[in-house]
């Protein structure tokens, strides 16, 4: 990669790179995780903690971080194929904790598929442990 990436807080004028990324690195996303909706969410809260890496004014990843004032936890890091195995996830992974860390977050939690073997690796990489717990949900309004 020549270009230099740059890690910042999202912006309102990155919308719409932000949904088109998501479309293609999470094609088969829920309805509730409809990227609009979830940006506008996420704005709602912490939105500091929303941050995209930008190459040349294209954002090719994300990253969502939030801490409830128990536990910090991390949502939608994406990075677009052609940028992988790049060092961005690790850079936008860094940003987050050290956000969460500032606002004295004690801990990061994060949900990832089982059978994604190597999105696990990567944050078994970055210090992220496997914990036996039953992961529950329940939705309480429709998408």
């Amino acid at each position: 990669m020549n270009s230099k990436v740059e890690i910042r807080p999202y912006g309102s004028e990155d919308q719409t790179q932000v949904v088109a990324l998501w479309k293609v690195v999470f094609p088969d996303d829920p309805p509730w995780n409809d990227p609009v909706s979830m940006i506008h969410r996420k704005l709602t809260v912490q939105p500091e903690l929303f941050l995209v890496g930008q190459v040349n004014g294209r954002i090719v990843a994300t990253v969502m971080a939030g801490f409830d004032g128990v536990r910090g936890w991390i949502h939608h890091l994406a990075v677009h194929a052609d940028y992988r195995r790049k060092g961005i996830a690790t850079m936008l992974m860094r940003s987050a904790e050290q956000g969460l860390e500032a606002l004295g977050c004690p801990k990061v939690n994060l949900q990832v598929r089982a059978t994604n073997i190597a999105v696990i690796s990567f944050y078994r990489l970055l210090g992220y442990d496997i914990e036996e717990r039953a992961s529950l949900g329940k939705r309480l309004r429709r998408a």
